[in-house]
């Protein structure tokens, strides 16, 4: 269930978080709700941080190709001053800011505005990724997303990495990590197991002729 607010009084601020591990749509839906209130007429303003620079320098982009433009920042503190004119900001991959997004996030949400952060709940050894628990703490909506197992198809909201790194932060894509369920979950470092995958119509073609059989 996506736990977002329909409505609120214009002059109250608010702290949605969307959480869960990679692959389950978490840029997505910030994107979502960024769209949703443009529409309505708001000023969005989008802010990424400068580690994450797998699709593009600025843009907010997913893993299936939906962007939209943003702001790249190096510190949390930067947010603030690059926000003031807007209603709605949006936050993403805010496991990567350290300890003062958490004071920036209640700071922008006081100050009337509602506030979306996407990011990782727990990190490739399925711990709780520093500062995503203070931020779970602190909001009014969390909404948590799951993927698909890459081994099982079950319910995934583990993050399995699948290079070698010591370091906690790897930003990466599908050559690092996949998603799993608690059942194949294999930390700190496990083999790609995934397959790919036909295309749809693919399948269904193979359906409909063993249908005719």
């Amino acid at each position: 269930m996506i736990n977002e607010p329909s409505y609120l009084p214009n002059h109250a601020g608010w702290i949605e978080v969307i959480c869960g591990g990679m692959f389950s749509g978490k840029t997505e839906e910030l994107i979502r709700r960024a769209r949703r209130a443009h529409i309505a007429g708001q000023q969005v303003v989008i802010v990424k941080p400068a580690v994450d620079n797998r699709y593009s320098e600025s843009a907010v982009v997913s893993h299936d190709d939906t962007s939209l433009p943003g702001l790249t920042v190096n510190t949390a503190d930067q947010i603030i001053l690059l926000t003031s004119s807007a209603k709605v900001v949006c936050i993403d991959e805010a496991q990567f800011f350290d300890d003062r997004i958490v004071e920036v996030a209640n700071t922008l949400a006081n100050d009337g505005k509602r506030v979306i952060l996407a990011g990782l709940d727990m990190d490739y050894l399925g711990q709780p990724f520093e500062p995503m628990p203070q931020l779970l703490a602190i909001a009014e909506y969390v909404t948590k997303l799951h993927a698909i197992c890459a081994e099982s198809g079950m319910l995934a909201h583990y993050s399995q990495r699948v290079v070698e790194y010591p370091d906690q932060v790897l930003v990466g894509e599908k050559d690092a990590y996949e998603p799993r369920s608690r059942l194949c979950f294999r930390p700190p470092l496990d083999k790609k197991r995934g397959k790919p995958l036909p295309p749809i119509n693919q399948t269904n073609q193979k359906t409909e002729t063993q249908k005719g059989l």
